[in-house]
């Protein structure tokens, strides 16, 4: 089989037959890399989605580290302060008891934030970032405390409807992990986006997933030869 040429790098000690499945594996990423970009571009072509029907109060905690509770209510309206595009996370963690009770908020869901948290800083130049789950606001800043989870906006949508009409959750009240984008235009709020394949039907042989891409754990682990693993999932703690 002839080797593609691609470029002169070699590794040490790496085989013919190495660097010719690489090269087959580096045109296939170049690809992937270049859908990724069109699937980008057609989703910044969207149209403006459905405005804003009311301006959610959710209750916040503006910090999750102090010693003491210090809540308040803020409105949608508020989050974007000097942004015009606001990322919303629904965080998969319901209230200790009634409709979408959670005796523990989602190790998945805990996953993303822990990486959430870090980049949060850089996410800010460009756009506001906020986390939203339905268990009140002492419960959710309990938890981010034990995370140290100092970078995250968190808000309790426990008073509003927020959750099932932006899908953080089903008719049954069960969580859902959900990412939303809003857009700010003329002082009116319209809704952008949302990681919707989890509402699409099932795609034979493929998982579920759909808020991988802001998931810094699954992509790592697919960069080893082990992949994700079939049964393995991230837990709250070790």
């Amino acid at each position: 089989m002839s080797e593609i040429s691609l470029h002169s790098i070699r590794f040490p000690n790496e085989t013919a037959e190495y660097r010719e499945a690489r090269n087959e594996l580096l045109l296939a990423e170049r690809d992937l890399r270049r859908q990724m970009e069109r699937v980008a571009a057609q989703r910044r072509a969207l149209p403006l989605g459905g405005e804003v029907r009311e301006d959610y109060v959710f209750e916040e905690d503006a910090n999750a580290l102090a010693q003491t509770t210090n809540a308040k209510p803020v409105k949608l309206s508020e989050l974007f302060g000097d942004k015009t595009t606001l990322l919303a996370y629904s965080f998969m963690y319901g209230p200790a008891e009634g409709r979408g009770a959670m005796e523990r908020p989602c190790p998945n869901c805990t996953s993303i934030l822990d990486g959430l948290n870090g980049q949060s800083p850089h996410v800010s130049q460009r756009a506001a970032l906020v986390v939203i789950a339905k268990s009140p606001i002492a419960r959710i800043r309990e938890f981010a405390r034990g995370r140290g989870w100092s970078g995250l906006r968190l808000l309790s949508s426990a008073g509003n409807s927020y959750n099932a009409d932006y899908r953080g959750e089903n008719e049954e009240g069960a969580q859902r992990p959900a990412l939303n984008v809003f857009t700010r235009r003329d002082g009116r709020i319209f809704h952008s986006y949302c990681t919707e394949l989890m509402l699409a039907p099932s795609d034979p042989g493929q998982h579920p997933r759909h808020v991988d891409t802001i998931w810094p754990l699954w992509n790592l682990l697919d960069l080893t030869p082990e992949g994700r693993g079939n049964d393995w999932q991230p837990r709250l703690s070790y």
